[in-house]
């Protein structure tokens, strides 16, 4: 199972953290990762983790304003998300799941095809 909790609204220019709380399997994936979803498109990959490496991968239009971390003795990810824009606003999903392929292309963490997990999301509006 998967939590998410930290979405709100915030104006532009703010900052944001959300988090997922994992049981220890699900913690044990080897991808983790942050989605986002506005209503009529297709869910998007903002933000991945290659766990077994600790590799990360992002989103073109988030890089240098999210981040993500893994806090293992928690089983907790994050998202920090910083100089939030109103392009932004979505609900963010996290995900985990175990993809073969991300041994050899880690990337493949953010392509949210590859994941069966799901939290149940949490709304960021940025206005």
């Amino acid at each position: 199972q998967l939590v998410e909790s930290g979405g709100g609204s915030v104006q532009a220019g703010g900052s944001l953290r959300l988090s997922c709380a994992t049981s220890g399997a699900i913690y044990s994936s080897n991808c983790m990762g942050w989605f986002r979803q506005v209503p009529g498109k297709g869910r998007e990959g903002v933000a991945a983790i290659y766990t077994a490496g600790g590799s990360t991968y992002y989103a073109d239009p988030v890089k240098g304003r999210f981040a993500i971390a893994q806090d293992s003795a928690k089983n907790t990810l994050y998202l920090q998300m910083n100089r939030l824009k109103p392009e932004d606003t979505a609900t963010y999903y996290c995900a985990s799941d175990t993809v073969p392929l991300a041994a050899t292309y880690g990337g493949v963490c953010l392509d949210p095809r590859e994941y069966k997990r799901w939290g149940q999301g949490t709304q960021v509006t940025v206005s």
